[in-house]
């Protein structure tokens, strides 16, 4: 399993899927959920999002499949996504809306969309088509350590860093984000354009 294993991979990945989950730029959210007396619980958010994404990335090929969807072509319809995501964080405009009717805290919004949620499951496949498994495994459980530290001290981290602070982040990874995307569907487009050309 670790033959595979590459840092600077592990180190990208994290770096995408920590942009992608955003928990940083989800703390106001999460103030906002305990200040209306909803309950946040910061290890059950975490192991339910870990285990959604996880089963999303293994079984999300198999589905792939069922579809004839090939994972280049998911990856270029994941950039858009994506690419969305980081226009939400950059322009403070709200695409994706949650309007679930479920109004248990923990599982939505938190769980999802805001950890487990569209973005993250695009982000996930999108990411094998570039990384070794690995490689984003590895990323995804260092991830969700953060989510769970980050949710457990919400508020001691909106002190420290203060809305201003996380507002800075939050545009800072937006514009990351961005670039991903961009990379994302380049590098996939060209794949499919060669993919078609062999044929």
């Amino acid at each position: 399993m670790f033959e595979s294993f590459d840092f600077q991979q592990m180190i990208s990945a994290f770096i995408v899927l920590f942009a992608v989950i955003d928990i940083i730029g989800s703390i106001p959210i999460i103030i906002n959920l305990k200040e209306k007396g909803k309950d946040v619980n910061a290890m059950k958010a975490t192991v339910i999002s870990f285990l959604l994404m996880i089963g999303f990335f293994y079984a999300g090929d198999v589905l792939l499949r069922l579809f004839h969807v090939d994972i280049e072509s998911f990856a270029v319809a994941g950039s858009f996504v994506i690419f969305l995501l980081s226009l939400e964080m950059i322009l403070d405009i709200e695409i994706f809306k949650n309007q679930g009717p479920i109004k248990e805290a923990t599982l939505v919004p938190l769980v999802f969309p805001l950890l487990a949620g569209a973005g993250s499951f695009t982000t996930l496949l999108s990411l094998r088509a570039e990384y070794a498994n690995v490689n984003i495994v590895i990323a995804l459980i260092l991830n969700m350590i953060w989510v769970y530290f980050v949710v457990r001290m919400t508020a001691r981290i909106e002190r420290f860093f203060g809305k201003g602070g996380i507002y800075i982040i939050r545009k800072f990874f937006g514009i990351i984000l961005l670039a991903i995307s961009v990379r994302l569907f380049t590098v996939n487009i060209n794949l499919l354009i060669e993919a078609l050309q062999g044929h």
